[in-house]
């Protein structure tokens, strides 16, 4: 019998949770799950108003929203009232997971693999691994935490995890990050959803490089945030304005506060905005039609941005700007390849990356690199045809249904190992 596979996670599905790469892969890993035939539970900081639980998937994916008595007093977002809602996630949860989930899984034959993910989970893992072990239950459930970034470790007793659960992490950059803190990890990567790996629409990417002409065009779509390098990229095509070219940026941001200090960078660079408001899903040629009536250096999508729609302008551009300050894994890089897109990313995290082989990566924080790198490109077609399929081809070997089986692996170890 497969085990049942529990996730646990502050974000999830629900808009209110979703906030970036970690809500991308609970809800990828559990669809992927449950593809390959496991029955999955996924437990996050979800929406107030919306039912406690919830099943998905032909009933294979049972979504619980958790704390939402808190998240009633906090609208925003999941993060809105973050430290109130870790110290109740901390407290509630593994009595839930124990009583409710493992103990019941146990009796009826069947082993739970329990996956906590990030720094608000970690003391959860340890009340969890606390529990079954006073239960007389610790061989039930392997437990697994692992690390998609460095953010909330101050406050995280890695020695204590460490006796509870398997250690794992993303990439070699997030590795040497828990080595600095004393932890062995072992490095499982993220992957894609195989939905990234259809082709693009053909019409769809002829739309919009036609709306494009003959301008540089390069699209970031990222949360407003400094790690993201906005200030990067705005001083980049400032640079390239001043050399005398006609580049164009497409962004789509966040609501965050942020957002007030890269659009002050903007308007102190001079460069000119224009805000771009479309429907959810108006067509490509509506969408290359919008784009092709502004000369803006700036073009701001400022509503919603549907996957097919982001889908093409990762296809069409001359680059994606996914070049963090401090990335440890990339997963919008990889979408990008997956679309036949050049991914511009930075120098940590992105173990996926090969220079000039499969993707930019950009090496100095001088915003010139960037007109170096595409003029490089622009000279050399058959580089850049290149680079799109071998992208692509690195993309396939990331996707979530070839990534499990090294999962899967870890689960029979840790579960040889009475971990």
């Amino acid at each position: 019998m497969l085990p049942l596979v529990q996730l646990v996670a502050f974000e999830g599905p629900d808009r209110y949770s979703f906030v970036g790469g970690l809500a991308t892969r609970m809800n990828d890993l559990a669809g992927a799950l449950v593809g390959r035939g496991y029955t999955v539970r996924h437990l996050f900081v979800g929406d107030p108003r919306a039912p406690h639980e919830e099943t998905r998937l032909r009933g294979q994916l049972l979504i619980e929203r958790w704390g939402q008595w808190i998240s009633a007093y906090h609208p925003k977002d999941v993060y809105d009232g973050e430290i109130g809602k870790w110290k109740d996630f901390s407290r509630t949860v593994p009595p839930h997971l124990v009583e409710d989930v493992i103990v019941p899984a146990a009796e009826r034959g069947q082993r739970t693999v329990v996956l906590f993910e990030d720094w608000q989970t970690a003391d959860a893992a340890i009340g969890t691994a606390l529990l079954l072990t006073m239960r007389e239950h610790r061989s039930s459930a392997s437990l697994f935490w692992n690390a998609n970034n460095t953010y909330g470790f101050g406050a995280i007793d890695f020695a204590t995890l460490e006796q509870a659960a398997s250690v794992t992490t993303v990439s070699r950059f997030m590795r040497a990050a828990l080595a600095d803190a004393g932890v062995d990890a072992a490095v499982l990567p993220n992957g894609i959803a195989p939905r990234w790996l259809r082709p693009v629409e053909p019409a769809d990417v002829h739309a919009i490089r036609a709306a494009f002409g003959e301008r540089p065009t390069l699209v970031k779509v990222a949360r407003f945030d400094p790690d993201k390098r906005w200030d990067w990229a705005i001083d980049a095509v400032a640079s390239m304005k001043a050399a005398g070219q006609r580049p164009r940026l497409i962004v789509r941001g966040s609501r965050a506060d942020y957002a007030d200090v890269v659009w002050a960078r903007v308007r102190s660079r001079g460069l000119s905005v224009a805000p771009l408001r479309l429907a959810a899903e108006a067509p490509m040629v509506a969408v290359a039609q919008a784009i092709a009536a502004t000369d803006a250096d700036i073009v701001h999508l400022a509503s919603f941005v549907s996957e097919r729609m982001l889908r093409a302008l990762y296809a069409a551009a001359d680059g994606v700007l996914a070049n963090s300050t401090k990335e440890p894994f990339g997963l919008v890089g990889l979408e990008v390849m997956a679309c036949r897109g050049i991914a511009y990313v930075g120098r940590t995290g992105e173990d996926y990356a090969v220079p000039y082989g499969n993707a930019v990566v950009v090496q100095t924080d001088d915003p010139r690199e960037l007109a170096t790198h595409l003029a490089y490109l622009r000279e050399r077609p058959l580089l850049a045809a290149r680079m799109r399929d071998e992208g692509r081809a690195t993309a396939q070997r990331f996707a979530w249904p070839r990534i499990i089986e090294a999962l899967e692996l870890t689960w029979e170890a840790a579960a040889k190992l009475g971990r």
